[in-house]
């Protein structure tokens, strides 16, 4: 039972993937997307993620704004989800992603990563801050389901 962890953002997607226990994320890649509102190349691509680590629940960050109200942002990504959703037939859950990009930031700084190479990465890193934090929400509230 693996749960992927999406960042979701105008011009690229960040992939994250947990282990079979979900109990870790790890990076999988980040996707650019060519055209903010065409989506279907961004969802296909999914798709085939989702198939090859046989994915069985989708978590997207949803960027509330600091004072807990949803911009325009945040239903950006809530259209996304439910496309995303109708079209996999996948459960999708939308979870509060605010400072995802600054934790992913001092992760990079923290491993030396040079500032010209963390754009290529940043995206990818805060789905595993995003998922991360599902997971241990997960298992820190003895949910039982993932």
């Amino acid at each position: 039972m693996r749960i992927i962890g999406l960042d979701y953002g105008t011009k690229t997607v960040g992939v994250a993937v947990s282990d079979a226990l979900g109990l870790t994320a790890q990076g999988v890649e980040t996707i650019t997307r060519k055209e903010e509102n065409k989506l279907r190349q961004t969802l296909a691509r999914i798709e085939a993620i989702i198939e090859e680590y046989e994915v069985t629940k989708i978590v997207v960050g949803l960027p509330k704004n600091m004072n807990n109200t949803l911009g325009e942002r945040a239903e950006a990504c809530k259209d996304f989800a439910d496309k995303l959703e109708r079209r996999t037939g996948i459960p999708v859950v939308m979870w509060d992603e605010r400072l995802s990009t600054v934790s992913a930031e001092h992760v990079l700084i923290e491993s030396g990563v040079r500032r010209e190479n963390r754009k290529a990465v940043i995206d990818k890193i805060a789905a595993c801050v995003i998922l991360q934090s599902y997971l241990d929400y997960i298992a820190n509230n003895n949910a039982g389901e993932q």
